[in-house]
């Protein structure tokens, strides 16, 4: 399992801090290890007393940790003063895994839950070794030293706190407006995540989406895709907030074990799997159109229960990229290949397309994958999809490889199956 590290303080009323971060990893099935820096006495009313823990112990919890368990990614949250931001970058910096920043100065009752030297702290020894920070309207003007009244400010603060090359989300929920806007600031650009402004966020919001955010970087989702999931679960956690006091209501963490499972991990397998695509695959082997992978849920019933890569991967200046998210419903043709595929296995709900070569095809057949063809010349009036599957109940079985056999057709394409994208991946490595 993969496995994640908040460093924050405690919340006796359970709606954020560390307890909001171990529920909210955990619903999307990542180990959420934990180094708690203070313990507070809250309820959903107010911040009853404050108890940093001595700086030892909270060194000795990070490098505990550390020195076990394979922490793909780190969160922190309450860190209370500067003497515990200095130690945390102190023990973090000369680690290779992204670290997210949740900047918490005040809690969501309102009371004050850092020392007023914090913020220094921060932007001197956090911010330059994070790769995303993640601050509200408050917590920016803070850090930014500008006071935020509109659109451009908002732009001009990601930039000032963004300067040391880290990324910024900065999260427009206290902002005024009939939609929440969103500003990522990302390599010098800015793009706007607009939503529906929902009720007032509840207590644990911020904890819980820079959770969500970190979690899917655990998993080696790319950064841009972690807050666009993550953005996604917290519209819905905030919808989902709950009463358990009379104060402000909690957001609900675990807003995706309560939804459709599969489908969040499809999208999150096909994500983690792309990443791998654009280290692995060489330019020769990239249809002129760019590639995509595709994977399916189980008994799918439609191009709207497959994912696939929005926009494909395509090379740019010598480099392949992602031209958007993955997304359900995004590729037809690609979804009709892998529901013909199913109708003969179900087990094999994995498909992407390489460019066709003689050597390329060779290669295939000499590490061992099965390899059938397609005749697409006798078959002209057939679409894709209905070409592979009247190809496959002449074969009687799918293979590996399925390729099209008429080669003076655009549709030069190699067609790899798999069970799903890390099995993609293995049969990839066989011959790459």
């Amino acid at each position: 399992m993969r496995c994640a590290l908040t460093i924050a303080g405690s919340d006796s009323v359970g709606g954020a801090g560390i307890e909001a971060d171990i529920k909210a990893m955990s619903s999307l099935d990542v180990h959420c290890c934990a180094a708690i820096t203070a313990v507070t006495a809250q309820n959903t009313t107010a911040v009853e007393s404050i108890y940093p823990l001595p700086l030892d112990m909270i060194q000795d919890q990070i490098e505990t940790v550390l020195k076990d368990v394979d922490i793909k990614a780190v969160k922190t949250g309450m860190l209370y003063s500067a003497e515990i931001a200095e130690l945390v970058a102190d023990l973090l910096e000369d680690h290779d895994m992204p670290l997210i920043i949740d900047p918490v100065l005040v809690a969501g009752v309102g009371d004050n839950l850092a020392k007023s030297d914090l913020v220094k702290a921060i932007k001197k020894k956090l911010i330059p070794i994070c790769e995303l920070i993640t601050p509200n309207r408050h917590e920016a003007e803070a850090l930014s030293g500008i006071r935020i009244n509109n659109e451009k400010d908002a732009i001009y603060a990601c930039e000032i706190i963004g300067k040391e090359s880290s990324s910024v989300l900065l999260k427009g929920g206290h902002m005024n407006g009939s939609t929440v806007v969103d500003y990522l600031y990302l390599s010098s650009g800015v793009t706007k995540l607009e939503y529906p402004r929902l009720e007032t966020a509840g207590h644990g919001g911020g904890c819980t989406l820079s959770s969500f955010i970190t979690a899917n970087m655990a998993k080696s989702v790319d950064i841009v895709n972690s807050i666009y999931s993550a953005r996604e679960m917290i519209q819905q956690a905030i919808a989902e907030q709950y009463v358990i006091g009379s104060g402000s209501k909690l957001v609900n963490p675990v807003v995706r074990s309560s939804g459709d499972k599969e489908k969040y991990a499809i999208l999150d397998e096909l994500d983690a799997a792309s990443e791998h695509l654009i280290d692995m695959i060489p330019e020769e082997l990239v249809p002129g159109g760019g590639m995509n992978i595709g994977y399916a849920k189980r008994n799918a019933a439609g191009p709207e229960d497959i994912a696939a890569i929005e926009g494909r991967l395509t090379f740019h200046n010598g480099l392949l990229r992602k031209n958007g998210k993955s997304k359900f419903g995004t590729a037809d043709q690609l979804s009709y290949v892998i529901l013909a595929a199913m109708k003969h296995n179900p087990k094999i709900r994995c498909n992407m397309n390489l460019q066709y070569s003689e050597d390329l095809v060779d290669l295939l057949e000499e590490v061992g994958l099965s390899v059938e063809y397609m005749d697409r010349k006798k078959n002209k009036k057939l679409l894709t999809g209905e070409l592979v599957n009247a190809t496959l109940t002449k074969l009687g079985y799918v293979p590996d490889v399925l390729v099209d056999k008429d080669k003076s057709t655009n549709e030069k394409l190699v067609r790899l199956f798999a069970e799903d994208p890390d099995s993609m991946l293995d049969k990839l490595e066989q011959f790459l």
